[in-house]
């Protein structure tokens, strides 16, 4: 019985698998991403208060960017701009960012994905969320990563 017992639990535990890594999305590729943002630089001033969102498209930064929304001043989230619905490979892809929500339009399909509920998709078809990256504040400096 413990033989079966030990089997048994050995079986179930190495079936269980992470899912805190990228979400296995088969359109975006895994890049790495690992930046830091100061938040004392001018050019981040949306992000020190609550509710501000910044887009960076430097180069190197995600597939084609990174959103960063400051919910409470604590806790920052970080989202690809790439339409997780979309081969990045299509111009359409791009994500456009207004106001809280990010969007994309292909051949007169727009989804929209809403910055501030954790990148859900809110229109359109895929029904993937974007795809996060860890954004982590230690004083007054933002580490983002994957």
């Amino acid at each position: 019985m413990k033989k079966a017992f030990f089997l048994l639990s050995i079986l179930l535990i190495s079936s269980c698998k992470s899912d805190d890594d990228n979400p296995n999305n088969p359109n975006l590729t895994p890049v790495n991403v690992n930046f830091s943002i100061n938040l004392n630089l001018p050019q981040y001033v949306n992000l020190r208060v609550p509710g501000g969102i910044f887009e960076d498209r430097t180069e190197g930064r995600g597939i084609k960017g990174v959103v960063i929304y400051n919910q409470n001043n604590d806790q920052f989230f970080a989202y690809e701009l790439s339409d997780p619905n979309l081969s990045p490979s299509l111009p359409c892809s791009n994500l456009t960012v207004e106001g809280s929500r990010a969007s994309s339009n292909c051949n007169g399909n727009e989804n929209i994905y809403e910055i501030t509920s954790l990148g859900q998709q809110i229109k359109g078809t895929g029904g993937r969320p974007l795809l996060p990256y860890k954004a982590i504040k230690e004083g007054n400096t933002i580490f983002v990563t994957n």
